[in-house]
């Protein structure tokens, strides 16, 4: 694992410093995974590890050639860096409660994803307006792993799940997800502040590494007023 770290470290100082240099000019796609696991000699996990490191530092961003991304006041929001980071960069001036984060048995959820063992870090989240008016509740699960079991008691880093994950080596290969229209229940409005009732979008998510084992599932209820699931569809690029 360290030796790694310090490639995709490496690898994303490279390509940083060419494209604040110009070599890779603004808008203009970078080879593609193939020539770049070749040029440096790695796998494509670990390059993909290094270009997430240069997303986070706003030096790239990925647009997939099929799939959906969700936006909030029309401003498309980067899974790969965190809503709460995306969100952060808005106009709207959001605050985050983090509800619940702890470790949890459940059964039936390992039984639907298929984890075989049942155990769970649990982080609930709701982000809210001014004036405490609810516009999001995220339910993550991650199965507990290795040092992520210890997450509830050594936290998260910079406060954020998908540097966490990254820094586990927990990398996303895959995600599926269904979007649906639902009324909020009694807990889930007192919760945001809402009226019981209220129609949200549940989007439910659930992403994978390239070896098909779960990294995250999350269940997000978003005011459709403000949220939106967009779908695209392309030849993928990424710049």
């Amino acid at each position: 694992m360290p030796g790694q770290v310090h490639k995709r470290h490496h690898i994303a100082r490279v390509l940083a410093d060419e494209i604040r240099a110009g070599v890779h000019g603004t808008g203009e796609r970078l080879p593609g995974e193939h020539a770049l696991t070749k040029r440096f000699g790695v796998s494509r996990t670990t390059l993909r590890q290094a270009l997430q490191v240069l997303g986070e530092q706003g030096l790239i961003a990925t647009h997939p050639g099929i799939g959906s991304f969700v936006t909030f006041d029309g401003v498309p929001l980067d899974n790969r860096l965190g809503w709460t980071r995306s969100l952060a960069g808005g106009a709207a001036d959001l605050t985050t409660e983090v509800l619940r984060f702890e470790t949890l048995h459940d059964p039936a959820l390992a039984a639907e994803l298929g984890t075989g063992a049942d155990t769970f870090v649990a982080l609930d989240r709701v982000r809210r307006l001014p004036d405490g008016r609810g516009v999001s509740l995220e339910l993550s699960r991650v199965p507990a792993v290795g040092a992520l079991a210890e997450l509830p008691r050594t936290g998260l880093t910079d406060g954020s799940l998908n540097k966490t994950l990254l820094a586990a080596g927990r990398i996303t290969e895959s995600g599926d997800g269904h979007v649906s229209v639902r009324g909020l229940d009694e807990a889930q409005a007192a919760t945001l502040g809402r009226t019981p009732g209220e129609s949200f979008l549940h989007l439910d998510q659930v992403y994978r590494a390239a070896d098909e084992s779960v990294v995250e599932q999350v269940t997000s209820l978003l005011d459709p007023a403000r949220f939106q699931l967009h779908i695209r569809s392309g030849r993928g690029d990424r710049r």
